[in-house]
């Protein structure tokens, strides 16, 4: 198995193998698809206060919705969004933060307030100059690989999704092409974090099956990271909405976790630690 090393996101040391991590969602966009979404800034913090203290290893805050069909927002208004409740965070926590945005103008006012990992749901195919604000910075960039610009799959309008031969291999040269860009652009090899993207531009059942061959991105030799939390496929499956998904969310984090994941994106951190422990105690010994 490759050794994956280290990465330093803030000050913490993220050992890759020994246990999995959580990464606990803030989400400020108020049209969040779980629900979730907060408009004040007291309540992200008093949320992520909650996380820290259920056992979260770093929070990822975002300012704008991705659900299929989102409305987007101005990068003021995103920026007004993150960054009060960033600077509030980075001066009382103890844990990294990460900022979730496609814009690098974004990520450069949240790395100035305190985040220290930038996470693009783009993988640096929308704007590169995020891997160029990753090196300069050296920060750890979340990379993920995400189909809507092919004609994926979106939860409101069925498109053709048979250009897939085969969803993983698929995923797999997207986050290859990622990371090259990332590695060309100055981003240190060890900076780099992977996502396969659940629910962004494959079918549910894509989704199931990129879940059911995790191990498989192991070929690209850097860490994974899972974000199913309260996604749609749990809600095919289980025929629940999406705030009645913990029992599925679980079940994905402890599969995942048998895959080989290093990191889950996660709503409920609390429970979802708790499975994770339990999880690396059978999987990792731990």
């Amino acid at each position: 198995m490759t050794k994956l090393g280290t990465t330093k996101i803030g000050g913490t040391e993220f050992r890759w193998g020994e246990r999995t991590y959580v990464m606990g969602i803030i989400n400020l966009s108020p049209d969040s698809f779980s629900g979730d979404g907060l408009a004040a800034p007291e309540a992200a913090i008093e949320q992520a206060r909650r996380f820290v203290k259920d056992g979260a290893d770093i929070l990822d805050i975002g300012g704008e919705s991705t659900r299929p069909g989102f409305a987007p927002v101005s990068v003021e208004e995103e920026i007004a969004r993150v960054v009060p409740v960033i600077e509030r965070l980075a001066a009382e926590i103890s844990i990294p933060i990460s900022i979730d945005t496609s814009k690098s103008e974004v990520a450069g006012e949240a790395l100035k307030a305190g985040a220290a990992m930038l996470n693009d749901v783009w993988g640096l195919k929308r704007d590169p100059k995020l891997g160029e604000l990753a090196a300069k910075n050296n920060v750890p960039i979340l990379l993920m690989s995400n189909q809507r610009d092919k004609g994926g799959y979106d939860s409101r309008v069925k498109r053709d999704t048979s250009f897939y031969d085969d969803v993983m291999n698929e995923v797999i040269a997207s986050l290859k092409q990622s990371i090259d860009t990332a590695i060309k652009l100055g981003v240190p090899r060890e900076n780099i974090i992977l996502d396969p993207g659940i629910g962004f531009g494959k079918t549910w059942q894509q989704d199931l099956e990129i879940i059911r061959r995790l191990h498989e991105l192991k070929v690209l030799g850097r860490p994974i990271l899972v974000g199913g939390s309260r996604k749609s496929f749990i809600g095919k499956v289980l025929d629940v909405t999406a705030d009645d998904r913990k029992e599925g969310d679980a079940a994905v984090v402890a599969i995942s976790i048998t895959q080989g994941t290093d990191i889950v994106r996660v709503h409920d951190v609390k429970e979802m630690v708790r499975v994770c422990r339990m999880s690396d105690a059978i999987i990792r010994g731990r």
